[in-house]
């Protein structure tokens, strides 16, 4: 029985018949956002009874218990498909069991480890890792320190706190410059939210609105900072962040694909 089971999970057919199961089980999970149906239902069904066979036939082909769990996709499978075995019953949220079955779809990443172009991206992603932790350390840093300058300068006063004078001037801003969209809070108002701004200029998405509005709460006298401050700190971090720190990461992700590239030339030579 142990040597059926080896030889079957080393067949390519063995492989490629549980990657078209789970091609077609994440399709119909998506389908399952529009509607479902008996039929659809039936199918999740088959395909869930293949999945634990294949547990089983991996299970069998073990050596022993380390040899098995030793392997992180085999832990991956068992993890999606016992999920996917816990009964509604236990769950009195019938949210909490949507959430978990949702995670099925987590099995096409056994896709991964089937082409050798994808192989190679994630072992490059892998590689890249240490560089990417310390990059993001990095990255942080600065945002910390740009997201103390940013509430120092740019924090609007609030309307509970403020004086009757700057508290009509205050609601003229409001009315005059309201924040994009207009039910967003301060994007200065404390250092979580000025982070959060930090990292919307950083993907280019309306930071020259924010710009525009601050400098207007400059002219009214609402923030401390004159506008030509406005103007060099958000520029300054524009740059930093979209032209310095990302293209750190990008040449340390450039730097390990190269590696990669040449240990995969001197292994097939």
């Amino acid at each position: 029985m142990k040597r059926i089971c080896q030889k079957l999970i080393l067949s390519d057919r063995f492989e490629q018949s549980i990657l078209l199961v789970i091609l077609i089980n994440c399709a119909l999970i998506g389908v399952e956002t529009y509607f479902t149906n008996s039929l659809i239902q039936l199918i999740q069904l088959i395909a869930l009874i293949i999945f634990v066979l294949e547990i089983i036939i991996r299970y069998s082909a073990s050596k022993n218990n380390s040899e098995y769990f030793k392997s992180g996709w085999n832990c991956f499978d068992l993890s999606i498909v016992l999920i996917c075995l816990v009964p509604e019953t236990l769950f009195e949220n019938a949210g909490t069991i949507t959430t978990l079955r949702i995670l099925r779809v987590f099995r096409v990443m056994r896709l991964l480890k089937s082409n050798k172009g994808i192989k190679l991206i994630v072992a490059v992603l892998w590689k890249s890792l240490n560089a990417l932790f310390y990059n993001f350390i990095f990255f942080l840093i600065f945002m910390y320190l740009f997201g103390i300058i940013g509430v120092s300068l740019f924090k609007l006063p609030t309307v509970e706190n403020a004086d009757d004078k700057t508290k009509i001037t205050l609601l003229e801003y409001f009315k005059d410059t309201p924040n994009a969209p207009v039910v967003s809070p301060d994007p200065y108002g404390n250092l979580s939210e000025t982070m959060f701004t930090l990292f919307r200029v950083l993907t280019g998405e309306d930071w020259t609105d924010i710009r525009y509005n601050l400098i207007d709460a400059s002219n009214k006298g609402l923030v401390v900072a004159p506008p030509w401050i406005i103007t060099f700190f958000h520029v300054l971090w524009y740059v930093v962040s979209a032209f310095l720190l990302l293209n750190l990461l990008v040449g340390a992700i450039l730097n390990n694909y190269q590696i990669i590239m040449n240990e995969s030339s001197n292994q097939e030579n």
